[in-house]
């Protein structure tokens, strides 16, 4: 066998060990030891090209930036425990409720805002099912509707800032965090108001589906509704705007104070003031928060670690260029690139989780997409809006799951009328990941919509550089010759005998 044809064998290894089910950070691990190994003996490379592993590993522990992803998951594990996302919702049921699709919106909105504070999928997903849910069936919503938008509501926090995926992304293409962030915020909005078109268009088409709630169901009205609502939005604005507008993540500010790191450890503690003036915060919530926090670490850490492990073996064979070879021939130039790209991604995301593509399969598709000119912080964001499709795939999407689990807690509980059907859940779902592709097609021919918020980049034309001209006065003018000798250092040989 040549080194020509092991590359393709690795990948395609690669593959067929993710599917397994077997925990992805060691089954990479064990892959490229085992490669590694096959590849010395036949003399591909020496030994001593796997004595670059240690250096890889220590490398990946001294990564200040990944030191910020710890920091962020405390501080959406303390906020979702903390009943932020309950308060918001009822104030926003309450307020958007008695329109027609009322439900619907509030979920829409609260999703963004928590996104933007909380950064978990689980939580959300199941802080909002809680309330929203039984509201939603006791006033006649049509049930794939309210399954799905409370599902694709919760898969929002993986685009919008200060999303954890983000973060890895960054890192794994050596671009600014805050940079991915400000690429982010145009699609996240967009995301949001496609959600919302489509909410509104059904109220149209079906408004037996989506009918709005009696008035005389709301506990709050006037000011004291008003003043519910404000009283969660607002200490979340001045979160949001602390930790990502100090790391220059926010449109408009191109300057930054923080790190990264140092904006989420900011971030972690504002969630402990916010769960203080909520009046939850305990010992146990502060204990499960952290050992949530710890979990997601541990993982992220050893996927990152076996992934290493892979892509050095992977790099020492020329995979590398067997990748680069192999995606920038595609017909269609950049557009093909990225269409093949994505349809790759959107069917690995039906098996892996974003962590596990984000570290595995970026490394290698980002020195292709920059050799071919594709800006890294619009590729990287653009993939970051495929994989929150991996959430809402059916049948395998995490969110799916989540829903299903506190469906079926809330109708032994009593808290629902029947119980929520798999079949509502896994339809409900395929409206709303047309949507979020919808999304992505317009995120890969209107580029704009990631580069808008960017920082403009201060560019010269050569050509049309004019440099002034001093004219020479005429009593500074000196003979060439008198200057040289007047700069010639002076003789040391002795003069002849006259």
């Amino acid at each position: 066998m040549s080194m020509e044809n092991f590359a393709p064998l690795m990948f395609a290894g690669l593959i067929v060990v993710m599917l397994i089910g077997f925990p992805v950070a060691f089954s990479l691990g064990a892959l490229g030891l085992t490669c590694g190994l096959y590849a010395i003996q036949m003399g591909w490379f020496p030994a001593s090209f796997m004595g670059n592993l240690p250096l890889n590993l220590f490398g990946i522990l001294s990564n200040d930036l990944l030191l910020a992803i710890p920091f962020f998951t405390l501080m959406g594990a303390i906020l979702e425990k903390c009943g932020l996302a309950e308060d918001l919702l009822e104030s926003m049921s309450q307020l958007f409720g008695p329109r027609r699709g009322g439900l619907g919106y509030s979920v829409i909105v609260v999703g963004f805002i928590l996104g933007a504070i909380t950064g978990t999928v689980a939580g959300q997903v199941i802080a909002m099912a809680m309330i929203a849910l039984p509201i939603m069936m006791r006033h006649g919503y049509d049930m794939r509707y309210a399954t799905g938008v409370l599902a694709a509501s919760g898969t929002i926090t993986q685009l919008v800032p200060p999303s954890l995926v983000l973060v890895v992304m960054a890192d794994q293409l050596g671009r600014s965090v805050g940079d991915m962030y400000k690429g982010a915020w145009g699609p996240s909005i967009l995301q949001v108001l496609i959600f919302l078109t489509y909410t509104f268009v059904l109220t149209r088409l079906r408004p037996h589906a989506l009918p709005g709630i009696p008035l005389e169901a709301r506990t709050a009205s006037g000011w004291a509704l008003w003043k519910q609502c404000l009283r969660g939005i607002i200490p979340s604005a001045v979160l949001i705007f602390a930790v990502l507008g100090s790391m220059g993540g926010l449109p408009g500010i191109s300057t930054a104070i923080c790190t990264p790191t140092e904006a989420g450890a900011m971030g972690a503690a504002g969630a402990f003031a916010l769960a203080a003036l909520h009046r939850r915060l305990s010992w146990a919530l502060v204990r499960e928060a952290m050992t949530g926090t710890m979990r997601i670490t541990a993982m992220v850490v050893f996927i990152l670690i076996g992934s290493r492990v892979f892509s050095l073996v992977f790099q020492g064979v020329d995979g590398g260029i067997w990748i680069e070879h192999l995606l920038s021939n595609l017909p269609g130039g950049q557009t093909g690139f990225l269409i093949v790209v994505n349809v790759f991604i959107f069917f690995l995301a039906f098996f892996l989780d974003f962590f596990e593509i984000a570290f595995i399969i970026l490394p290698m598709l980002g020195p292709v997409a920059e050799k071919m000119g594709i800006d890294l912080i619009w590729f990287g964001v653009l993939l970051c809006v495929n994989m929150q499709t991996s959430f809402m795939h059916p049948p395998f999407g995490f969110a799916l799951f989540y829903l299903r689990g506190i469906s079926d807690s809330l109708f032994k509980a009593g808290v629902l009328p029947r119980k929520v059907e798999s079949r509502d859940i896994y339809l409900g779902a395929i409206p709303f990941v047309i949507l979020q592709l919808v999304l992505v097609v317009v995120v890969i021919f209107v580029p704009q919509t990631v580069t808008v918020f960017l920082d403009k980049k201060v560019e010269f034309d050569l050509d049309k550089v004019e440099m002034p001209v001093v004219a020479d006065e005429p009593s500074s003018e000196v003979d060439a010759e008198e200057l040289f000798k007047q700069a010639a250092p002076p003789s040391t040989e002795p003069e002849p005998a006259k």
